[in-house]
């Protein structure tokens, strides 16, 4: 019996000891301007799949409209969402912790990933959601590139359990504002969204006119039907915990379809 206690007591100290965090995060800011107050949810079950990209091009497009997600600034640390999660888009730029569970043999230890809603897992109801249609109703499911997921689990894993939570995104820089359409409609792709990351209304203005509303055209494109050439435009954001950035004079009154700009950013604690 003495030859275990050593080893009895190794795993006990180890067992006591907070475990090191690895995080994967395609962009990190220190806190920026205006008002933010998302805090970190509980943990919750879920599992995840992953795909690998063979072709460049399966990193541009997806269902929330951000187009190149390197050049929209949210690299490889993305994730698709079931469509438990997806919500219609609404979900689209918020920020997911995720970690391995309840698999010894491919889990990593004491690591995690940070990863941004960009993208929807369409339901597959050919299967059962136990039997192949991973993200059928009421499944949460999460699709990750190889890159991530193999931050927190080794690839023979394949439909991983793990937990999520919701936590504040950080973002370098400051809200980026795409205005594209043409003639009196105008389309405005949102991104690089700290705090919550996910948009619950938009209200732009333009140098002579009162604040306008925009509605969602999907994932994070909303739109109008508004004459605002030649004017200034102004943009008021409000995000899914109802706290709100307006940035004013964003884009100057000889803006053209197609350019981008950028106004404030959400604080994030």
């Amino acid at each position: 019996m003495q030859l275990y206690l050593p080893l009895l007591l190794l795993l006990l100290l180890a067992a006591l000891s907070p475990p090191a965090t690895s995080h994967y995060s395609s962009s990190t800011s220190s806190p920026s301007s205006s008002s933010s107050s998302t805090s970190t949810s509980e943990w919750r079950p879920a599992r995840a799949t992953y795909y690998a990209a063979t072709n460049p091009r399966e990193a541009v497009g997806g269902a929330c409209g951000y187009g190149d997600l390197v050049k929209s600034g949210y690299g490889m640390a993305t994730v698709g969402l079931s469509e438990t999660l997806f919500d219609r888009g609404q979900i689209c730029g918020a920020c997911f912790e995720l970690r391995c569970v309840d698999d010894l043999r491919w889990c990593i230890p004491g690591t995690s990933i940070i990863v941004t809603a960009t993208n929807f897992c369409a339901p597959n109801y050919g299967f059962d959601p136990d039997g192949g249609g991973h993200c059928n109703p009421p499944n949460k499911h999460f699709v990750l590139p190889i890159e991530a997921f193999e931050k927190i689990a080794i690839w023979k894993a394949g439909n991983m359990p793990l937990q999520y939570r919701r936590i504040n995104c950080r973002r370098e820089g400051s809200i980026r504002f795409t205005v594209d359409g043409g003639g009196i409609f105008i389309s405005v792709l949102i991104t690089n969204v700290a705090g919550s990351g996910d948009i619950a209304a938009v209200k732009i203005k333009g140098s002579r006119t009162g604040w306008l509303p925009m509605g969602r055209n999907w994932g994070q494109n909303w739109h109008i039907n508004a004459d605002l050439k030649n004017q200034a435009l102004s943009f008021e954001v409000t995000a899914s915990d109802r706290s709100t950035v307006t940035a004013y004079n964003v884009a100057p009154k000889t803006w053209s379809y197609g350019q981008t700009f950028e106004g404030k950013q959400f604080e994030t604690p």
